[in-house]
Order: C-alpha cells, then sequence, then structure tokens
C-alpha cells in the first residue's frame, strides 16, 4: 500500500494541460458520487488496483491510485474491495492466465457486494480476443479500457459509476501524450518518468507494438519539469522509462527545436538539482550508442547498471526474432561497454524455446552468458503470442526440449550472477535505503548503483536516504552488509 504522501498534479496550478484540467473535473464529480454512497452504506468505500507487468504499468497504476484517492476512496490491498482495478501485461501467456483466475475470485466477492465495481485495463485489453473473452465469460466486469487512453480514467469512473452496464473504451491506437496527471508514488524518494510511449521494433515473439502503438516521444522541457516537481517532493532517484529509450527523439521532426537524442536527454535530467540517482529502462542493443556510454562515463549520477535484452546467442535465431543484431554484434558491445564502464553491472533478458530453437542454438546463448559475464538475467520460456509472425512460424519447440536447455542455462546464468556479485565482497558502496526487510523487521534493504540489494541493520530514519554501506556477505542475489 502507498504511504500516506502527497499526491503530485493534484491542484490546478500544478497543471498546464487541458485535457489533464478536463481530468480534474472529472474527478471532482466522481467524489460527489462517492460521497453520495459512503453515506447510503455508513462507511468509507475502499480500492485496490492490481498491476502485472512492467515498470511503465507500475507508473500507471500510480496515477490510477491517485485519481481514486482524490476522488474518496481509501486505497487497500485487498481485492475484496469496493472498487478494484486490473491493470494487465499480456507479454506472455500465463500473465493473461493469472489475470483472469484473479477476475474470477473477484466476481465471487461482488456477489456479496452490490456496490462493488471491477474494471480491467492495460495491454491485454488491446486484444480483441482478449475484449470478447471478458464480455462473454466476466459480465460482471463494469470497466475495459486500454493502454492508449488510460489517462481518461477519472472520465471513466464518473461514467462507470453512473452505470449498471459494462463501459468498454478501447482505441486502436493514438498520437496524444497527456502525462500531466495526478499519481501517488509507491516510494516518496524514487519514482519512474515515463519518456516514451510504443515502439517500432516489432520483434516476431512480441505483442508490444500492437498494443502499445507505435513510438511517441514526449517533450524534454516537460520531462525535466517532472523531475523537478518529483525532486521538490523528495525524489531522489528516478528510472526514465520507455519501451525502447534509445529510441528517443527519433519521431520528432528534424526541424522540431525539441529534437534531441537520449543521450542528450539524461544528460539533461543529470543537470536537475537535488536529483541523485538517475536509471533507465530499456535500452536495445542495436540502438546503443557510444554517446550514451561517453553520457554515462561522465556523470556520476547515472546508475552503473544497464539492462540490455539479449533474447537469444544464437544469430540465425537472432535474425528470426527480428532483432537486428547478431552474436558478435551483441558481444561487441558487451566489451566496448566493459572497457568504458568496468564498474557497470549488465543484466539481460533471454527466451528459450522459440520456434526452430536447437540444443546447439541454446550453447550459442550460453556461450555468450559466460563471455558477456551478465550479473543476472531474466530467463523466460517462450509463449506464443496470437497476432504475432512467430506464433505462426514451423517448429515449435516440444515442451520437454524447452524445460531442458532451460534448465541448462539457468544453471550458468546462476553460477554466473554468484561469480559477479562476490567480486564485491568486502567493498563500501553507496545504497539508496528503501525500506524495512520484508523478512527480517531488525534490517533494512537497499539498492546499490548496480542495482544489487544489501540488507543491513539500521534505524527507519535511514529510509529514502544514500548511505554507505560495507558489503560483507554474497548470499548470490543479494549481501548482507554493514553501516560503514
Amino acid at each position: 500500500m502507498s504511504k500516506e504522501i502527497n499526491i503530485l498534479n493534484s491542484n490546478k496550478e500544478d497543471i498546464k494541460d487541458a485535457e489533464s484540467l478536463k481530468q480534474l473535473e472529472f474527478i471532482n464529480k466522481a467524489k460527489e458520487y462517492v460521497s453520495s454512497m459512503e453515506k447510503e452504506l455508513g462507511r468509507k468505500l475502499t480500492a485496490c488496483v492490481v498491476t502485472f507487468g512492467c515498470q511503465m504499468n507500475a507508473r500507471d497504476s500510480e496515477k490510477l491510485v491517485a485519481i481514486l484517492k482524490l476522488a474518496g476512496y481509501e486505497e487497500s490491498d485487498s481485492e475484496n474491495a469496493d472498487f478494484v482495478i486490473y491493470n494487465t501485461c499480456t507479454v506472455r501467456d500465463n500473465a493473461d492466465q493469472r489475470v483472469l483466475g484473479r477476475l474470477g475470485q473477484c466476481g465471487s466477492y461482488k456477489k456479496k457486494n452490490p456496490h462493488m465495481k471491477i474494471a480491467i485495463c492495460g495491454c491485454m485489453m488491446q486484444e480483441q480476443s482478449s475484449v470478447e473473452k471478458i464480455q462473454k465469460s466476466y459480465r460482471f466486469v463494469d470497466l475495459i479500457f486500454g493502454t492508449h487512453n488510460i489517462y481518461k480514467f477519472a472520465e471513466l469512473l464518473c461514467t462507470c459509476l453512473e452505470s449498471d452496464r459494462m463501459i468498454i473504451d478501447i482505441w486502436k491506437d493514438t498520437d496524444k501524450i497527456v502525462e500531466d496527471l495526478p499519481v501517488l508514488r509507491k516510494y516518496p524518494f524514487k519514482s519512474g518518468v515515463n519518456i516514451m510511449f510504443g515502439c517500432n521494433n516489432f520483434c516476431t515473439y512480441c505483442i508490444v507494438p500492437y498494443v502499445r502503438g507505435r513510438e511517441r516521444s514526449r517533450s524534454p522541457k516537460e520531462i525535466i519539469r517532472e523531475c523537478e516537481k518529483l525532486v521538490a517532493d523528495g525524489v531522489k532517484e528516478v528510472m526514465l522509462l520507455g519501451q525502447n529509450v534509445n529510441s528517443y527523439g527519433n519521431d520528432f521532426k528534424e526541424d522540431d527545436p525539441n529534437r534531441i537524442t537520449f543521450p542528450q536527454l539524461i544528460e539533461e535530467v543529470c543537470k536537475v538539482d537535488g536529483l541523485e540517482r538517475v536509471r533507465f529502462m530499456t535500452p536495445h542493443p542495436k540502438d546503443f550508442s557510444d554517446e550514451l556510454l561517453d553520457v554515462i562515463a561522465r556523470n556520476s549520477k547515472i546508475a552503473r547498471h544497464i539492462h540490455l535484452p539479449l533474447q537469444s546467442g544464437n544469430t540465425e535465431i537472432l535474425r528470426r526474432m527480428n532483432r537486428k543484431y547478431t552474436k558478435d554484434d551483441y558481444l561487441n558491445l558487451v566489451y566496448k561497454i566493459r572497457e568504458k564502464l568496468p564498474e557497470v553491472a549488465i543484466t539481460t533478458d533471454i527466451i528459450v524455446g522459440f520456434p526452430g530453437e536447437t540444443a546447439a542454438d541454446v550453447d550459442d546463448t550460453i556461450d555468450v552468458v559466460k563471455k558477456a559475464q551478465f550479473d543476472n538475467a531474466f530467463t523466460f520460456i517462450y509463449s506464443k503470442r496470437t497476432g504475432t509472425p512467430a506464433a505462426g512460424f514451423d517448429n515449435q519447440v516440444p515442451e520437454n526440449e524447452v524445460k531442458e536447455n532451460f534448465d541448462r542455462l539457468l544453471k550458468v546464468v546462476q553460477e554466473t550472477a554468484r561469480s559477479q556479485s562476490e567480486k564485491l565482497s568486502g567493498k563500501t558502496e553507496s545504497v539508496l535505503v528503501e525500506g524495512v526487510n520484508e523478512h527480517d523487521t531488525t534490517l533494512l534493504t537497499g539498492r546499490l548503483s548496480n542495482n544489487t540489494l544489501v540488507h543491513f541493520a539500521g534505524d527507519e530514519s535511514l529510509i529514502g536516504n544514500i548511505i554507505d554501506v560495507t558489503l560483507d556477505e554474497c548470499h548470490g542475489f543479494y549481501f548482507m552488509g554493514h553501516r560503514a
């Protein structure tokens, strides 16, 4: 549950955009409906937002929570609430199934609470087949909307509270960017900042370009203004978010005075007074420039962590994935990064079981893991997504072969990650203290610049501060340490 902190952009004075001002009016209207229901029921109304998927979804959910709180709902962790939203992901099939399972359980709650409203939004709802399934099998859902019109949530909330019918508002695409909206952050000291939306890469396994649309970059002035407002509200770390941050600004016209590259943008963000750490997610290897490496090297504020998705170490599989680089291209980039930024941690994403992949192809991937010396790798079994080219490829790999190859790869990933982590043993590093340890309340948990977690004894007053911690014991993906 979010801490009680100020909601950014909740006053007209904070907002410049006409559409955002319009949504503030709908928030006030929704507040009247909620107040009326509170009087009828004799209690406060509760709301729960359940998030699946990436950091951009998490950022969207912070806006949904803020609007619900401004409308008068109390935030709850329970899905047995008066208003429940599922913010969905559709990158892998198991994400879809998890949503439907949770939705079914929520339906049973609604039978006992006739005032309950259930909404579902996000990437999954940009697929027509998913919307049709909800319409047919989950008739108790009150509101369905997608990724392109999430900024209209306050307006849709009002419509939902005014009606007993299912509201469906899905846009195929949009060229609009509306970011000047209320937001309630999960952490008062760090925040994501959307710099662009959509993707133009069309990897053959990926549904994202179809559900998030084409690349659209925010104005650099708006991004800097948001970072300044966040710092004024206590934020010390921001993460610049986009499906492919390297492509930032490519959609600006040649004569647009706003046109700058991603390296230029991140350098401007680093100039914001009071901002202590800057992260970014996710770059594409094919677009990773020497300019960006130079900017990272000369700006100590930029986190020493680069997430560089590999997906496969086999050149032919990469070609069929439409990744636009070869095994050697990728390794040469890694070597360049290691040479320029020896202290940086490199993490990656890897897919196992892409159509036509053989054990020998996976050996190529394992070879890249060993040579790149990844600090961590997020390994996934290929998920067939209807509507993507790869879904129609021949030679879908049998499940038993995929599992065997996955286990072989995972073993090497874990060994390599541990070896990389152990290099930090005994060192003293700067740590952003994020909270009390979930398993031991006598400990605090923090994150290094390179994204490694460390647990150490300390007072809760340290939460939100960057302090020095000595790393004592390596436990694979995290350290036990003590305050220096």
